[in-house]
């Protein structure tokens, strides 16, 4: 296994405060979850990615698939000690609502994620193939960080591009795989694969530069067709703004197989 030190979370004693269908945990988040800006503060990719194991294992339900998350990002989630909670909202025999929660330190929540868990069962219907991989995995590539870029999350996980790149301004395709599990000892799900890397769609698709421009979203929406297979997921993302300083970037989201799903992020633009 691993070592603890290379992962993303490290786990730590369960929270006592969860108990029947609720579940709670809590984890040491390492220097891998770091932004690329401030090192106190997390890129959003891993606890989207610690929300859905959450939602994975509460009252887990293996003949469903989790078909739409939504992460509330309410505010910069700390390089710390975070627990993480999970409940059913709705529970239902063909689709049933699973919140799951992230707090701090401190016991604010940072994050909360809704999730639409749909059962699945023969139905007789053929199924709609949706688009191919654009590309092959491509070869390794060498990366180096910007001048006042930090590593973590962005040394974490191994970026393959096959169009585009951070500072390419405009649309952009790349393949992506941890370097490293989510938490240590564990082998990350499918799942937790793509909202480890779907949140960022708008870092490799924005069409102002990444020096000058701020790029904030405090949401993440991603609809999942189907389950992911392998450990290489791809994004084609492409970033649009509008004249007010809001912006919209949408996420073509792939396996080696294929399209699995589509992400989407309301966007803040400023200038830095």
């Amino acid at each position: 296994m691993p070592r603890v030190a290379d992962a993303f979370y490290v786990p730590l004693e369960a929270d006592p405060s969860r108990t029947g269908e609720e579940t709670g945990e809590r984890f040491r988040s390492t220097g891998h979850t770091a932004g690329p800006w401030h090192a106190r503060d997390q890129h959003a990719g891993p606890p989207a990615a610690l929300l859905a194991r959450a939602v994975e294992r509460c009252a887990p339900r293996p003949d469903t698939l989790v078909a739409r998350v939504s992460v509330d990002l309410l505010g910069p989630v700390p390089v710390a000690d975070v627990s993480v909670g999970a409940r059913v909202l709705r529970p239902g025999r063909a689709v049933e609502l699973v919140e799951a929660e992230l707090s701090g330190p401190d016991g604010r929540v940072v994050a909360r994620m809704t999730a639409w868990r749909i059962a699945t069962a023969p139905s007789g219907v053929e199924p709609a193939a949706g688009e191919p991989a654009p590309l092959p995995v491509p070869a390794p590539q060498p990366f180096s960080l910007e001048p006042g870029w930090l590593p973590g999350y962005l040394q974490a996980v191994d970026w393959r591009w096959a169009e585009g790149h951070f500072l390419a301004p405009g649309p952009a395709t790349v393949w992506t795989r941890l370097r490293h599990p989510l938490v240590a000892g564990e082998e990350p799900t499918g799942l937790q694969r793509l909202l480890a890397v779907a949140d960022s769609g708008s870092g490799v698709s924005g069409v102002l530069d990444l020096r000058e421009w701020l790029f904030v979203n405090p949401e993440l929406t991603v609809h999942v067709a189907r389950r992911v297979e392998g450990e290489w997921v791809c994004m084609r993302a492409r970033t649009q703004l509008t004249p007010g300083g809001v912006g919209l970037a949408t996420s073509v989201l792939y396996d080696e197989r294929g399209e699995v799903g589509r992400g989407a992020q309301a966007l803040l633009v400023r200038p830095r």
